[in-house]
């Protein structure tokens, strides 16, 4: 494969170091197929106009991540803005300490687009907005760039825009910071394009501040912050984007949430934006949520403890052996060896372009590396992709670098004991379905 070095080395880096590379993931999908097919027909709904609300389930490593990223590769290229966040202490959907506005500053922060695919797009894109109303009125009307009678027109069709928001929650003030964003502008008033932006990400701590520096009497808060995500929604399809498309990694930190009316309020906000998907009452917008099985599934701690979304949730009568991929909850199965072989192939054609050798690593090694990863006790149910594609780079490094090495002799040291890991921390989380406070 011709991969650019900078892609292959932040291939290799982050998949050695555990985690999911932003860039380069079409060179190292494998498998999961059905589950992409699956989300991406709810891109196609978002796109018409509709919502979706997706939780994706698996083990430690299992690849919700990768199926993350790759999802977010996809959409940015057909015109979404992605916006992602990973839950932690500090942040959550709900909070009494400012946890939930702290996700939703993480989110904007993460604002996404296909030519700003780093983040921190919410300036680009506003400006792009702008920008894209005055081509489409010079060409409309046949008016120059420096004519008089362009602005009144731009301002017409800018005003639509925004009053199309007025009938949402929180949008009358919406549409008053976009039209003082858009305002400051045209006069290219740097300082107030920097006050309207820093209050679209979140960050008045006062109505005070806010109503001093801007004229408003709001601020995004604790309770309302994902309101204000809806109309994002509204005003980026108006904007003339596809939709946006909302990523939520970590779930299990709300599961160890160790007070339980915290984490009813934290699963109150999840039944909300569940409802609103499934009732229509959000348009053009997506949730993805990740979890492990423990914090969906623990009776007492997990999103199922939670009796309105445990009942939309769980698996039905007839679901059995069979995955239901149209259901809410789409659950990872773990990689075949077939697929696991096909990965790791991969990454040895990766690690040889990029350190520029000839391949080592022989078909047979690979499939004696598969044999003795998957041959280990417990790998049947605790081994994950992450684990199996740290150990393999590792072989490769070390081969590399010693070319008198022989992979059947290195594998058979007792070396490698990455595989452990999934183990552990399943067995940190299973501590706190122990005990609720």
């Amino acid at each position: 494969m011709k991969i650019p070095r900078r892609i292959s080395q932040t291939l290799i880096n982050s998949l050695k170091g555990g985690v999911v590379p932003r860039v380069g993931l079409q060179y190292v999908t494998v498998g999961r197929t059905a589950e992409i097919d699956a989300l991406l027909r709810d891109v196609e709904i978002i796109a018409d106009g509709g919502a979706s609300f997706r939780f994706i389930v698996g083990k430690y490593g299992s690849g919700k991540s990768f199926l993350l990223q790759t999802i977010r590769n996809y959409v940015m290229a057909k015109n979404f803005v992605v916006v992602d966040a990973d839950l932690s202490p500090e942040r959550r959907l709900q909070g009494t300490r400012g946890q939930g506005l702290a996700t939703y500053k993480e989110l904007i922060r993460n604002m996404s687009t296909k030519t700003k695919p780093e983040g921190g797009a919410l300036s680009l894109i506003l400006d792009r907005w702008i920008n894209n109303v005055q081509q489409e009125v010079m060409i409309s009307s046949g008016l120059s760039m420096n004519d008089p009678g362009l602005a009144p027109l731009v301002e017409k069709k800018i005003s639509a825009v925004i009053y199309s928001l007025n009938e949402m929650v929180h949008g009358f003030d919406f549409a008053r910071l976009l039209t003082l964003y858009y305002k400051a502008h045209i006069s290219g008033d740097d300082e107030t394009k920097a006050k309207v932006l820093k209050w679209f990400r979140g960050e008045y701590n006062t109505k005070t501040e806010a109503r001093q520096e801007l004229g408003v009497n709001i601020v995004i808060t604790d309770d309302d912050w994902y309101e204000y995500l809806k109309i994002f929604a509204a005003f980026l399809k108006q904007a003339g984007y596809s939709g946006m498309l909302v990523l939520i990694d970590e779930l299990v930190n709300i599961y160890k949430i160790p007070n339980a009316i915290t984490r009813q309020y934290n699963y109150e906000k999840i039944l909300t934006m569940y409802n609103d998907a499934m009732q229509g009452k959000a348009q053009h917008l997506g949730f993805i949520l990740c979890g492990t099985p423990l914090c969906m599934e623990d009776p007492r701690r997990g999103v199922y403890s939670y009796e309105a979304l445990r009942s939309r949730l769980a698996e039905g009568h007839f679901s059995g052996e069979h995955k239901d991929l149209l259901s809410p909850v789409i659950r990872l199965l773990p990689l075949t060896n077939e697929e696991m072989l096909i990965l790791i192939e991969k990454l040895a054609d990766i690690h040889a372009g990029l350190y520029e050798y000839k391949q080592i690593v022989t078909q047979q090694d690979m499939v004696d590396f598969i044999e003795i990863e998957f041959g280990r006790i417990g790998a049947d149910t605790h081994i994950t992709p992450r684990e199996v594609i740290r150990d393999f780079i590792e072989v490769l490094d070390i081969v590399y670098q010693n070319p008198k090495v022989k992979v059947r002799t290195l594998l058979g040291s007792d070396s490698f004991t990455y595989a452990q890991n999934a183990v552990i921390e399943e067995s940190t989380d299973q501590q706190f379905a122990e005990f609720d406070l």
